[in-house]
């Protein structure tokens, strides 16, 4: 059963057109990475679901029910968690936290102890530490606490891990795979490896078109590319080689690269004993399977 439903959405800024017929569905209990560069109109679209944005044209449905502009559900059904989180930085973590629980409506007796469960599962401490001190890593984290607090069925993250550092990144998209089954999870980025690393699916947005959208096995299957990368001890070795193999082969500096079809095994011996007949030696080679930036970069490119 799909919780998200996009039919023929479009948006337009006054003569500019930024989404033309989103037409796509996230499955319940999955993590759906939502990729595109940077100003496509990701945030716009995140902003449609939660009822923040007008709807130039078509319908959005979360969980059967439609979602209308300053009229969402949001807060019944819906997480969000914004790229930039803002916090009244005097309080506490449990006092930011009973705050929004009480503007959602939350019970006072399951809210005392949904708090102390989401400050746990975010790591976070339960003590007077004030939210001025924490670093943008715990900031993120609380959100993720705020956003989980009335246990919703749908999670927005807004390019939620766009200014952590690697540690924090990490942690935090752990934290995000952790949730995989307990709820679904929507979040966009640019960060490609960020999804490919948790993402069950895969939408990618270009110039206001969703250009691919599948499962991320699927789409692997897809656009499958697999390459050989071969490096050389010098530059010189690189070209020569490049010579030796023919067309279709890529060079870069001391490597080459050439896309191949069939039993990695086998191709490598070929090319090996052609090297070989010209005392052309790798110092390394190696097969790579097709990654999500190849992906991303055929249907943005076609």
């Amino acid at each position: 059963m799909a919780i998200l439903e996009l039919h023929d959405v479009s948006k337009h800024f006054g003569d500019k057109s930024v989404l033309n017929g989103l037409d796509f569905s996230v499955p319940e209990g999955s993590i759906f990475g939502f990729v595109g560069e940077n100003g496509v109109g990701k945030t716009t679209t995140m902003k449609m679901i939660l009822g923040l944005e007008t709807i130039y044209s078509g319908s959005i449905l979360i969980d059967e029910k439609q979602v209308h502009y300053g009229d969402s559900i949001a807060n019944k059904v819906v997480g969000y968690l914004p790229d930039v989180p803002e916090y009244y930085g005097y309080m506490t973590p449990i006092e930011y936290l009973t705050l929004c629980g009480r503007i959602t409506g939350m019970d006072s007796g399951l809210l005392k102890t949904r708090i102390n469960e989401m400050l746990k599962t975010v790591d976070l401490p339960i003590d007077k530490h004030r939210i001025h001190g924490f670093s943008r890593g715990m900031k993120q984290r609380l959100g993720i606490a705020q956003a989980l607090l009335n246990e919703p069925k749908l999670l927005i993250c807004d390019e939620p891990t766009s200014a952590l550092d690697p540690i924090g990144r990490s942690e935090f998209l752990n934290l995000l795979a952790s949730l995989r089954g307990k709820t679904t999870i929507v979040f966009s980025t640019h960060i490609l490896t960020d999804v490919e690393r948790i993402a069950d699916r895969v939408g990618i947005l270009h110039d206001g078109v969703l250009k691919a959208n599948d499962s991320l096995a699927n789409l692997k299957q897809q656009f499958a590319k697999p390459q050989i990368v071969l490096t050389f001890a010098s530059k010189d070795d690189a070209t020569q080689a490049g010579i030796v193999l023919g067309n279709n082969i890529q060079i870069a500096d001391k490597k080459v690269i050439l896309n191949y079809t069939g039993k990695f095994e086998t191709v490598a011996e070929v090319i090996l004993s052609s090297l070989l007949k010209e005392h052309l030696i790798p110092t390394s080679m190696n097969g790579q399977d097709t990654t999500l930036e190849d992906i991303f970069m055929e249907v943005t490119t076609s």
